[in-house]
């Protein structure tokens, strides 16, 4: 896959202003036809969010959304598609054939919700105690599905196959990597050449997109040290050997390693999420449990910093007479964006929405997407797309994973638009304008 290739570099940078293409017939008619899309889109809007708010109100979490499943395979049934679910997982995927041959696009949305208590008093909030759809992926569904049924209508433009990737699992459950393993790269009858995704975003003006080459996302890993000491009574810690003040110690000291070990230009974050230890006032615990997370957008930053931890834990423990057991799980790998294919996506999105709602990142997102296993088999990138709510600004717009978060149902539309102008344009029978 190529990274920060100097063609997708110069449209990553160009693509969503005015210079980006040279003014001509071809770019007037690409952003009418984009503009035409961003309507059709608009008309779509009743049907998905009515299968967000329903797929909202009934959250499912994990690898298994049999109610999900159901309700989104009702709304893909009589467009003409190839439906296969999934076997070991509430899996969805759609192949749509165009009307002459050519390549294989894949474009993905993730269907889990997450277990938070939805604390957002809308009337169609979740119903399910405990699970709320907290990161978009009901947006997302909808989005896709009416992607679907916009691009069922031009199957005729079509030169080539989509392949409609509907996962659940995201929220930690390597739910792409599960499709892969059952074939959903090849769903299509022959390889996908390229793939596409978007990911919501209330912190983003509503209707806008953002994305950059190379890396979009970080690697995120799992980390939890068990430091391990003598416990004994808390009037008499002489006589013990305290884990506690070691713990304290080893976090600060990991912090300090993140900034002394990682250049600042190779972005790297480590959190200490939770520390528990101990019973009653009165006693000095055996054990101390820490648990954090990783999180790098390169293979090396990622691997020194997993030494790092072990070096810095252990060597801290022992100088107090203690001992450090760290384990760190490999989690998500980096979100790569293809390079010229990020170009063409801002192109894309710049025709549809327009060139001002169109930037390219200049630093990649320190949160995590199992989008990468796809990424990481198939030329393609992932988007954000913004969805502020109305009457906040972005910086007053609740995060991901909260459990007030609400979204623009408006940007559903520009969502739809931007799936099917990608897909519409790649599999141009005109031929896949991807600058390369």
């Amino acid at each position: 896959m190529t990274i920060f290739g100097s063609t997708g570099a110069e449209d990553a940078s160009t693509a969503a202003t005015d210079s980006g293409r040279p003014a001509g017939p071809q770019s007037r008619q690409q952003e009418q036809r984009g503009a035409t899309l961003l309507e059709e889109a608009r008309s779509l809007v009743p049907d998905a969010v009515g299968l967000r708010r329903s797929l909202h109100a009934w959250p499912e979490v994990g690898l298994h959304l049999p109610r999900t499943q159901q309700r989104l395979l009702s709304a893909l049934d009589g467009l003409g598609l190839d439906v296969r679910t999934g076997q070991r997982l509430s899996s969805v995927t759609a192949t749509l054939d165009g009307a002459k041959e050519g390549p294989t696009l894949l474009l993905r949305a993730d269907m889990d919700a997450l277990p938070v208590r939805e604390a957002t008093g809308l009337d169609f909030a979740s119903r399910v105690p405990d699970a709320m759809h907290a990161c978009g992926h009901d947006a997302h569904t909808a989005m896709l599905a009416g992607a679907a049924q916009l691009l069922s209508r031009h199957r005729e433009e079509l030169a080539g196959r989509i392949i409609f990737m509907f996962q659940p699992g995201e929220e930690g459950r390597h739910g792409a990597r599960h499709m892969i393993e059952e074939g959903v790269l090849t769903a299509g009858g022959r390889a996908a050449d390229a793939a596409f995704a978007l990911h919501l975003m209330p912190g983003l003006p509503s209707g806008t997109v953002r994305l950059r080459p190379g890396p979009q996302m970080a690697a995120s890993d799992k980390l939890r040290i068990v430091v391990r000491g003598r416990g004994g009574h808390a009037s008499a810690p002489h006589t013990a050997a305290d884990p506690i003040p070691v713990a304290c110690e080893i976090v600060l000291a990991l912090h300090t390693a993140v900034t002394r070990r990682i250049a600042a230009d190779d972005p790297a974050v480590l959190t200490v999420s939770t520390l528990s230890a101990g019973s009653l006032p009165g006693i000095i615990p055996e054990t101390v449990d820490i648990t954090g997370t990783i999180r790098t957008v390169s293979q090396a930053a990622r691997e020194r910093l997993h030494g790092a931890v072990a070096q810095v834990a252990e060597g801290v423990a022992a100088a107090h007479g203690t001992a450090a057991e760290v384990t760190v799980e490999p989690g998500y790998p980096v979100t790569v964006n293809d390079s010229v294919f990020a170009g063409f996506v801002l192109r894309v999105a710049a025709d549809v929405l327009g060139a001002d709602r169109v930037e390219a990142m200049p630093a990649p997102a320190m949160t995590a997407e199992d989008f990468s296993y796809v990424l990481a088999a198939v030329p393609g990138a992932l988007a954000f797309l913004g969805a502020c709510p109305p009457g906040l600004t972005p910086d007053q717009a609740p995060e991901l994973h909260s459990s007030r978060l609400v979204i623009d149902e408006d940007a559903l539309a520009s969502g739809i638009a931007c799936h099917a102008a990608v897909a519409l344009r790649y599999l141009s029978a005109s031929g896949q304008d991807t600058a390369s």
